[in-house]
C-alpha cells in the first residue's frame, strides 16, 4: 500500500490550474483569483477629514485657547472651494477635502462655536485627524496576488481599487457518483435492509467549500449497466468521485464498470485508516478518485486528497495540507501499522497551543461523532503511544 504522502503527490503530479473566467464583483465570494491585481486609483484621492470638526492652521491654534472666524463649510462629496487665510478654520465632516492652507483638523468636541467663531480649547498636533491622499493605496500598486481566494475584504478591496470584474479561477467540477443497492435519498424512507445515502452531500458541502462545484450523479444500483451509464454522464467534469463498491467483494462492481469506461488506475488502497479502500485513476481528461463508503472514511479521504487537488486545480498556494501543533487532552495508545486520522476536537487554548481532544468512538460508520469533530490528529504508522499533555500535529476538518 502507499503511504499517504505518495499517494497525495500522485494525485497532484500533473494537475495543472483549470481556466480563468471574469465575474462581477457580487459574484467574486470564495473565488480564487487567476491573475494580479493592482490599484487603477489612489486612495484617498485627496487629503480629508477623519473626524467632524474644524479644519486649521496648526500654527493658528498652537496657543489655546484660540479663537479663529468660521468661512466656510466642507462636506463629504462637496469641498470649501476657498482657501484658509490666518486666523479662519472651515467647519468640516468626516471624509470631506481638507482645505487649501488647512493641515490639521480640531474635532468639534475641543470648540466651541458662537456664530461665525469658533474657539479652540485643546491644540493639537500638525497633522492631527488628517488621512493623507494615497495612506491607503496609490495608483499601481500591487494589491492582490493570483492564486489569492476572494473573501469580503479583499472584495472590497478590489472595489475600492476600482475594478468592477475580476479575472478568477473557473470552478472545478467534480460529479459525485454513490452506488449501492441499499442506498436511499434523503426524504425517502428506506426499507427493511436500506439506509439513507448521506455521503455524496457531504462530500458536496465539502467540494463547494473548497472553491468547486458539485454534481451529484445520483445513486447507481449494484448493476454494472447503471454504473457505466453513470460514469459516462460525468465525461465533462474535471473530477469524477465515486463512494463504495472499489473493493474486491462479488458486488462491488464500481472497479470494473471504471475500467470498461476506460479507467486508467493509478493506485488502488494507500496506508490509512480509516480509508484504506481507496483508488485513483483517470478517464481521458477526468481525474477519478474512488471512496470508501463508510461516512467517517469517505469525508476524511475527501479531506486530505480531493480538497488539495481541488487547491491545485485552482491554482492556490495554500492546498490545506499542513498540520498544526496542539496539546493533547486524552492520551492515545501506540498506533498501526496504517497512518491514522483521528476525529477530535479542537478546544480553546490554556498556552500557547490549542488542545485537541480525541472523539470517544472513531467508529468510521458514525456520522453524529463526525459532525461532532473539526480536527483530524494526524499519527504516523508505528506511533508509539502518547500522554494527555503531549504535543501532537493536527489537521483542520475545515477549508
Amino acid at each position: 500500500m502507499l503511504s499517504a504522502e505518495e499517494a497525495l503527490a500522485r494525485i497532484l503530479k500533473g494537475a495543472e490550474p483549470v481556466a480563468a473566467e471574469t465575474v462581477d464583483l457580487i459574484a467574486a465570494q470564495g473565488r480564487v483569483l487567476a491573475a494580479d491585481i493592482a490599484a487603477t486609483l489612489t486612495q484617498p484621492p485627496f487629503d480629508c477629514s477623519a473626524m467632524d470638526g474644524y479644519a486649521v492652521s496648526a500654527s493658528d491654534v498652537a496657543g489655546v485657547p484660540a479663537t479663529l472666524t468660521v468661512v466656510g463649510e466642507a462636506q463629504a462629496g462637496r469641498r470649501f472651494a476657498g482657501a484658509l487665510k490666518p486666523g479662519e478654520a472651515v467647519r468640516i465632516f468626516t471624509g470631506a477635502p481638507l482645505p487649501g492652507g488647512a493641515d490639521t483638523v480640531v474635532i468639534q468636541e475641543n470648540t466651541e462655536r458662537t456664530g461665525d467663531e469658533v474657539r479652540v480649547r485643546e491644540a493639537p498636533a500638525r497633522g492631527a485627524n488628517v488621512r493623507k491622499a494615497g495612506g491607503d493605496f496609490r495608483a499601481g500598486k500591487p494589491l492582490l496576488t493570483r492564486g489569492h481566494r476572494l473573501d469580503a475584504g479583499a472584495i472590497m478591496l478590489a472595489a475600492a481599487a476600482g475594478h468592477a470584474r475580476l479575472q478568477v479561477r473557473a470552478r472545478p467540477h467534480v460529479a459525485i457518483l454513490a452506488t449501492g443497492d441499499e442506498l436511499v435519498e434523503p426524504g425517502v424512507s428506506p426499507g427493511p435492509d436500506q439506509i439513507v445515502s448521506s455521503n455524496p452531500y457531504g462530500l458536496a458541502a465539502l467540494v463547494e467549500r473548497a472553491g468547486g462545484a458539485a454534481q451529484l450523479l445520483g445513486i447507481a444500483g449494484d448493476e454494472r449497466a447503471d454504473i457505466e451509464a453513470r460514469i459516462k454522464a460525468a465525461s465533462a467534469a474535471d473530477v469524477l468521485v465515486t463512494i463504495g463498491g472499489a473493493s474486491v467483494g462479488d458486488r462491488d462492481l464500481v472497479r470494473p464498470a471504471l475500467e470498461a469506461c476506460g479507467m486508467a488506475l493509478d493506485f488502488w488502497k494507500v496506508a490509512i485508516r480509516p480509508g484504506k479502500p481507496m483508488l485513483f485513476g483517470r478517464l481521458g481528461k477526468t481525474r477519478l478518485l474512488g471512496l470508501p463508503g463508510n461516512p467517517v472514511s469517505c469525508l476524511v479521504t475527501a479531506r486530505v486528497f480531493l480538497v488539495p487537488l481541488l487547491s491545485r486545480m485552482l491554482g492556490r498556494t495554500e492546498l490545506h495540507t499542513r498540520t498544526f501543533p496542539a496539546v493533547l487532552t486524552d492520551g492515545l495508545g501506540p498506533n498501526g501499522p496504517r497512518q491514522h486520522y483521528v476525529r477530535a476536537r479542537l478546544e480553546p487554548a490554556d498556552s500557547d497551543l490549542p488542545r485537541v481532544t480525541p472523539l470517544p468512538s472513531q467508529d468510521s460508520a458514525f456520522v453524529a461523532d463526525l459532525a461532532d469533530a473539526d480536527a483530524l490528529i494526524v499519527r504516523a504508522p508505528g506511533a508509539p503511544a502518547v500522554p494527555a499533555g503531549a504535543p501532537v500535529e493536527f489537521l483542520p476538518l475545515d477549508v
